[in-house]
């Protein structure tokens, strides 16, 4: 069964203008998160992704459709139910949110003493968490002594007090550096793996979900236009939005004006070829051309790897006899992707 599930969920809000149209920020999402995925949710700003939060942690009601959390509806459960279904979620954010006049020990210790724990039970859950995120040295610090990292280490911990069995993530690295962010991600794999912890990361870096999703969403005008496995969306994007999403981290087949460019700079024919997992190797296929008496030259894109899997396209430039240079990519094509520039 779907930890989380949405059907046909809307959200809609007053015009800002008297007498306009309503403002549409979800519209008809239907998407299921089962229990231990990492889910991505992506698309560019006022793409809807951060109203689909708010309705999952119930801040906000929907305007129509279903969502059930652990099997719950929350569509209708007056706030005091809510609030003690929250206490399943837990949150972390870009700005980090955390109480500036309390210690990093109180940051954390404060969802546990709104939840009732004593003092008794505070202490070590604190110390433990801690320890987890690696700030234990940090206990009796303030925010504004913490770097943005180790803010948003805290963050984590927080969030993770009251054993939450869900985690959002909104745009939980957009304010650090590329360094950062990879220690943060490398941090929730763990929450992920260790606690069993199901988390929906939402943001606007198509890396981010390269490098911890595996299962993806992405949304444009407050719709879910693909989704599925991170592999598959990355591999073979279908729509439109997706393939720019992509395209920012994988290296795709040259453009009309690449290719122009690439014509200038290298002799031969352009030929593209397009690795997916369990396809013949990067390493077969420059060996069957250098055993036709090929020169080659990699002249544009990359290889990726998802979660173990590999996938790309890499253009080269041949250059030998047309009849050998025909029968080594027949050969090929009957395994890989092949596309020759026209």
């Amino acid at each position: 069964m779907a930890l989380v599930a949405l059907k046909n969920v809307t959200k809609t809000y007053p015009s800002p203008e008297k007498g306009g149209p309503e403002v549409v920020a979800v519209d008809g999402v239907t998407l299921d998160i089962e229990p231990g995925d990492v889910y991505g949710i992506i698309g560019y700003s006022g793409a809807g992704k951060s109203t689909l939060v708010r309705l999952v942690n119930a801040l906000e009601p929907a305007s129509s459709g279903s969502i059930e959390f652990d099997g719950r509806e929350l569509t209708g459960l007056p706030e005091r139910e809510l609030r003690r279904i929250r206490l399943g979620i837990g949150m972390i954010f870009q700005q980090f949110n955390l109480f500036t006049s309390k210690t990093v020990a109180g940051n954390i210790a404060y969802p546990l003493k709104v939840a009732g724990w004593s003092k008794a039970e505070i202490a070590p859950r604190v110390a433990e968490l801690l320890e987890f995120v690696g700030l234990s040295d940090k206990a009796k610090s303030y925010p504004e002594q913490l770097s943005g990292g180790q803010k948003q280490r805290v963050g984590i911990a927080r969030a993770l007090a009251t054993s939450p069995r869900l985690l959002l993530a909104d745009e939980a690295t957009s304010a650090l550096d590329p360094e950062t962010t990879q220690e943060v991600l490398e941090l929730l794999k763990r929450v992920n793996r260790e606690f069993g912890v199901t988390i929906v990361v939402i943001t606007h870096e198509m890396d981010v979900i390269q490098s911890i999703a595996t299962k993806v969403a992405v949304m444009d005008g407050g719709r879910v236009i693909e989704d599925g496995d991170v592999f598959d969306v990355f591999s073979t994007p279908q729509n439109p939005s997706s393939q720019r999403f992509v395209a920012t981290v994988v290296k795709g087949v040259p453009s009309p004006a690449e290719l122009a460019v690439l014509r200038e700079r290298h002799e031969g024919r352009i030929v593209t070829i397009s690795f997916r997992d369990g396809d013949a190797s990067q390493a077969q296929v420059f060996l069957e051309l250098a055993q036709a008496g090929l020169d080659f030259e990699l002249v544009y894109g990359g290889i990726n790897d998802i979660q173990g899997r590999a996938f790309g396209h890499l253009t080269l430039a041949i250059r030998g006899e047309d009849a050998a240079t025909d029968a080594a990519l027949a050969s090929i094509a009957a395994r890989v992707e092949v596309t020759e520039a026209a």
